[in-house]
């Protein structure tokens, strides 16, 4: 694994087949050599800290974003989150003003800190794992995109009736491996200051995602 970094155990059994080909191999070494020459957020034991915190089987949810915070503190392996102490950035924010005019939750806007969500059982999952400080993109088209894809593939082939949040139209690329008889696939723009206005808000996607787990039978997300 990535610099010894561990996954949890029921991705690990899952992934197992992704993880012995000579593809993730290559990223393996790419990153591994990245930690050792630069500055690379996050942390190595954070890399996979959203399927850590959030076991296959477990999942309900999964919000799909691009590669992680590349300012100091920020990233720690869950896309849209924060470190605790740490405010929402300009996105986060965005997202939390959705959530307040959409279900009337009034988050703390100096905590940025999404793991609680994650134990709850929404992959906070970024395409791309690992980014150079201060150098957005930086690990792109590195191998981290079919790494995460494959995650995708395998809960759509693998699960039902979980609900796919994309944002923007990097996250809507990943849609066309779900299958959508299974599953639930909310679009909307990014929750970028740059494009929120263009259909993020009043999207209404967290009534939404809490509607569709109550019809299957789910507890709902205390967003």
């Amino acid at each position: 694994m990535i610099m010894d970094v561990q996954i949890e155990e029921s991705w690990q059994k899952i992934l197992q087949p992704y993880f012995d080909t000579d593809e993730f191999k290559q990223l393996a070494d790419f990153v591994r050599n990245e930690y050792l020459t630069a500055t690379i957020y996050p942390e190595p034991k954070n890399v996979f800290n959203a399927f850590n915190f959030t076991p296959f089987p477990e999942v309900k949810v999964v919000i799909i974003g691009q590669d992680p915070y590349h300012n100091p503190g920020q990233a720690h392996g869950l896309c849209f989150s924060v470190q605790d102490g740490v405010k929402p950035p300009p996105s986060l924010k965005n997202i939390y003003k959705e959530l307040s005019s959409d279900l009337n939750v009034q988050k703390d806007t100096d905590d940025g800190n999404l793991t609680d969500w994650a134990k709850q059982g929404v992959l906070l999952l970024n395409s791309v794992l690992t980014v150079r400080k201060n150098n957005a993109g930086s690990h792109a088209n590195k191998g981290w995109e079919k790494f995460t894809t494959e995650a995708i593939k395998q809960l759509s082939d693998n699960r039902e009736n979980l609900v796919f949040l994309l944002w923007g139209n990097y996250a809507k690329q990943k849609g066309t491996i779900i299958d959508k008889t299974k599953h639930l696939i909310l679009e909307s723009a990014h929750p970028s200051p740059f494009s929120a206005y263009n259909g993020f808000f009043d999207c209404h996607h967290f009534s939404q995602v809490n509607k569709y787990l109550v019809k299957h039978n789910q507890k709902e997300i205390n967003w």
